[in-house]
């Protein structure tokens, strides 16, 4: 979705696009001048692409491992890019930031990282742990572990997705998950909006369903945050970038989970920009033609506001019922397509990418928030091939305050 709003915004400027995409029929292919099917992270594929094209520069928001291809072959070739190749590098590999961390002074889980699992070195390690690969996204192979049989299985399993075959062993912190966006600015880590991931109901899994803004946290944790952000913003060497911390917080204390200097995915760069006036997808632009951002925040549009993520049951998705009309008649204020039709759910709901699509709901009351909510959810379908709704209706619980 963030994609398809980049390249919208383009060519409102007049810039013709060519998207690079590893799968033969993305989503945003439609919306681009031209497309290129090639492995996106094959930085000599991307340079013959850019250079075929007569590219005037690379770009992408979102994705953190994307951001590293993107810097690569932009310095190779030098093209402009917010973000240097060293820096995009441990921004976007978890062993270099765990380590940043530690020699920084930023709350983090104690932690090792291992091509192979060797037990001794995380003998003072509490279980529970945690097993994440160093370089994937989207919540891919991170995994929660109770004992040592657990933590082989989840151990192996985050090696083989990793591209460089480490993986992160940490303590599990537990907590709520907080997710803070912000926009560098000379330096200066502006802060656009805080708000709560709220996850499935899985004992060993992290899977995003819910943005809730605004965040459960109270004047000193808040304060707290921006000067955690800050410090992360002076120890990556970060001047002008769009920045997304992921943390976890007991109330009192905070842990940083990770973070990047890039936009959040699916539906964040709306929710900021309802939530603060923002547009980082702009911002993004303007860095990389030479437009310095000015960044002003300011008030949020409504007290709640709110994504939820649509996942499916197993099936080959067709079509979907009732959304049309849940934006007409205002229940939801948008909605965008992730997967397209024909699109096969295992029904397994591993990561975020197995979402089909997202919602945002607005409401300046609880009470109007979940009224909108209970409505949306009784009256819309999203139909398999077959007829059946395969929409997982219980993965949207309403709001509690």
């Amino acid at each position: 979705m963030p994609q398809i709003e980049l390249i919208r915004q383009l060519k409102e400027r007049g810039i013709e696009t060519v998207l690079a995409d590893g799968s033969p029929a993305p989503l945003a292919k439609p919306f681009a001048d031209r497309f290129h099917q090639v492995n996106i992270f094959d930085t000599d594929a991307l340079c013959a692409i850019a250079v075929e094209e007569k590219a005037d520069f690379l770009i992408t928001v979102c994705a953190d491992q994307v951001l590293l291809a993107v810097a690569q072959a932009s310095e190779r070739l030098g093209l402009p890019w917010y973000i240097d190749e060293r820096t995009a590098r441990m921004v976007s590999d978890k062993e270099l930031m765990k380590k940043t961390f530690a020699e920084n002074g930023i709350p983090t889980s104690r932690y090792e990282v291992m091509a192979e699992l060797d037990t001794e070195r995380i003998a003072d390690l509490r279980y529970p742990l945690i097993v994440k690969p160093v370089d994937a996204y989207s919540s891919r192979g991170v995994r929660k572990v109770l004992d040592e049989a657990e933590l082989r299985a989840a151990f192996a399993d985050a090696v083989r997705i990793s591209r460089n075959g480490n993986a992160i062993v940490e303590e599990f912190f537990r907590g709520e998950e907080i997710s803070v966006d912000l926009f560098v600015e000379d330096g200066k880590a502006h802060v656009l909006c805080v708000s709560n991931s709220e996850k499935v109901k899985a004992e060993d899994r992290f899977v995003i369903f819910r943005g809730r803004y605004p965040v459960h946290a109270s004047e000193a944790l808040l304060e707290e945050i921006r000067t955690v952000c800050q410090k992360i913003a002076d120890a990556f060497g970060l001047r002008n970038c769009p920045m997304l911390v992921q943390m976890l917080t007991d109330g009192e204390r905070i842990s940083v989970l990770e973070f990047c200097a890039r936009t959040g995915g699916a539906m964040k760069w709306l929710l900021i920009k309802h939530a603060s006036g923002v547009d980082v997808i702009k911002g993004v632009i303007d860095l990389t033609l030479g437009i310095k951002p000015s960044i002003r925040v300011g008030q949020p549009e409504s007290r709640y506001i709110v994504n939820d993520f649509v996942y499916c049951g197993a099936g080959v998705f067709d079509r979907t019922e009732g959304f049309d009309e849940a934006l007409r008649s205002g229940l939801i204020t948008d909605c965008r397509m992730l997967r397209p039709k024909g699109h096969r759910f295992s029904g397994d709901v591993a990561s975020s990418s197995d979402r089909l699509l997202g919602v945002t709901f607005q409401a300046d009351t609880l009470e109007d928030f979940n009224r909108k909510h209970r409505a949306f959810v009784t009256s819309v379908k999203v139909l398999d091939t077959e007829g059946n709704d395969m929409m997982r209706h219980d993965l949207l619980p309403e709001l509690e305050e």
